[in-house]
């Protein structure tokens, strides 16, 4: 990490020449909850503060010019993100963090491919990015926000849980915008926090 260090003022500097000014803010606000998640998780914080300053560095990129970055370098594109091109900043984001920023830690880049749809078995810090996202203090729109913030810093898994249950409810009712990916995220970690549950209420029964 210390060699691709970038000093944070630089990429800031250079990220307003990319994103509009309600994106910049939201990038401040999902790096700085980065980081007070990594505090409170015992993750590494630099590599939080880059991978949440940098998450959304290719969204205000056109589609067609997205499109076009994933033909020239082999970045996969599913047929559901060719209807649904809106998710593709995340993998051509975790591009440009490589390509324009010198990041080559692969824990930060598949942080940033993974912090709009989540997957299956998260990282620590592709958790902490992805409930940043989510979380960070712009955000007003989404249900229950406030026990999903207060889980947040008590438990990452529940938090997942949570987000991942209130997106799926949200995308119910246009199962056609629904990705599969979070779908078997949603699915994994239900089963993790209820065989959790389980597990722990028969400790509680001995």
């Amino acid at each position: 990490m210390d060699e691709e260090k970038m000093d944070l003022q630089k990429i800031t500097k250079k990220l307003k020449k990319y994103l509009d000014e309600d994106r910049l803010w939201h990038t401040l606000g999902v790096m700085h909850t980065s980081v007070s998640l990594a505090i409170v998780h015992d993750e590494n914080q630099e590599k939080a503060k880059v991978a949440g300053l940098l998450h959304d560095c290719a969204k205000c990129i056109p589609t067609k010019k997205k499109l076009k970055l994933c033909r020239e370098n082999q970045i996969p594109v599913s047929d559901f993100e060719k209807d649904h091109p809106f998710l593709l900043h995340a993998k051509v984001g975790a591009y440009i963090a490589q390509e324009k920023y010198n990041i080559n830690d692969p824990e930060i880049l598949s942080s940033i491919t993974w912090h709009t749809t989540g997957k299956p078995a998260m990282t620590r810090l592709e958790k902490i990015i992805f409930i940043a996202d989510y979380i960070e203090p712009a955000r007003f729109k989404a249900p229950r926000l406030a026990e999903v913030r207060k889980t947040a810093f008590q438990d990452l898994d529940l938090c997942m849980y949570q987000i991942l249950e209130d997106t799926i409810h949200y995308l119910s009712g246009s199962p056609e915008d629904m990705d599969q990916t979070t779908v078997e995220a949603y699915k994994y970690y239900k089963e993790l926090i209820e065989t959790r549950d389980y597990k722990q209420g028969q400790i509680k029964e001995k």
